[in-house]
């Protein structure tokens, strides 16, 4: 039976039950997972206690990233430590449902198959969506948005914090490159999982990565996640990392799935919210408005990135993974 090594980033204790129930769902998943690394962020207090959490489960491992401060190298430091041929990866604030890991392992069936991805669903901590929150800007607090393909579909990229690869993926394209994804709480950056895929696509052309919807986990969503402020400042910061991608793979790829967004997703969206204006409908002034400063707070962050970029004041490298474990 294929191994999957399953790897949970971590990096405050301001999390901790979080974390609990992410790992819980885990080990109740029903096709178990080969093991569960907790790879956790230059906290050694956190590492301590995950430890000492689970020091009598064998198949949990708590350790510490052994890389610069960030998700990417969190999430190497898991790939080198795992055993599995397939690696998954969970978001610490989220939690998995019974068959996530049984629908990655069909997709996997498929040799040529070199990631899976799966849905995230938002759990708000107000309890329900926002009224002026837009289905197609669900990326922004890290869940599946309106305007990606349903049921199991052939895409550019996964998204990372509810994403399968092979082994051999890593190998063949090297990790997750550093300066460009998440860094605790400083600026929301991303984009480092779309980077990686589009150079394995490229180490590997006949390389096949999926989305398949029925692999479901649901993530919280932080009530200061729910307000405007943090919408623009995720958006602006989506902008600089898709910046910073383009630059690296260029822009044909960088933007290929982004074009089609914006010229027909969003455009839909903004007439779904003049629509329930004109039929009474709450939120819909507010969501179109949202749309239309999202893709714009976004194209001013693409262009600062740019020029950041070709001036060779932002960096990012990715390096192969050196593995560490058995």
């Amino acid at each position: 039976m294929l191994g999957i090594s399953v790897v949970i980033c971590a990096y405050t204790e301001d999390r901790w039950q979080d974390i609990l129930a992410a790992v819980s769902s885990v080990r109740a998943q029903s096709r178990p997972a080969l093991e569960i690394l907790l790879v956790v962020d230059h906290n050694p207090a956190l590492l301590d206690r995950l430890a000492k959490e689970y020091k009598e489960a064998g198949e949990v491992r708590a350790l510490a990233n052994a890389g610069p401060r960030g998700l990417s190298a969190g999430r190497n430091t898991g790939i080198a430590a795992s055993r599995g041929e397939v690696i998954a990866f969970l978001d610490d604030d989220a939690v998995a449902e019974r068959d996530w890991l049984r629908h990655f392992a069909d997709g996997f069936a498929d040799p040529q198959v070199v990631a899976v991805g799966g849905r995230t669903v938002p759990i708000w901590a107000s309890g329900r969506r926002p009224a002026w929150f837009p289905e197609e800007f669900d990326w922004v607090v890290g869940c599946t948005y309106r305007g990606l393909p349903a049921g199991r579909v052939r895409v550019r990229n996964v998204l990372g914090g509810n994403a399968s690869f092979r082994r051999a993926a890593f190998d063949a394209a090297g990790g997750f490159a550093t300066g460009i994804g998440r860094d605790g709480d400083k600026r929301p950056l991303g984009c480092e999982e779309t980077e990686l895929c589009i150079r394995l696509s490229r180490a590997r052309p006949e390389a096949v990565l999926l989305i398949d919807d029925r692999a479901v986990i649901h993530h919280r969503v932080p009530a200061a996640r729910e307000h405007f402020g943090y919408f623009r400042t995720r958006a602006y910061a989506e902008g600089l990392s898709k910046a910073l991608v383009a630059r690296s793979v260029g822009a044909g790829k960088g933007l290929e799935s982004e074009r089609r967004y914006t010229t027909r997703v969003l455009p839909a969206g903004v007439a779904r919210g003049l629509r329930d204006v004109l039929l009474a409908r709450p939120g819909g002034a507010g969501r179109a408005g949202a749309i239309v400063a999202g893709v714009l707070t976004a194209a001013g962050g693409y262009v600062v990135g740019s020029v950041r970029a070709r001036r060779g004041g932002v960096a990012f490298s990715s390096a192969p993974i050196e593995r560490t474990g058995p």
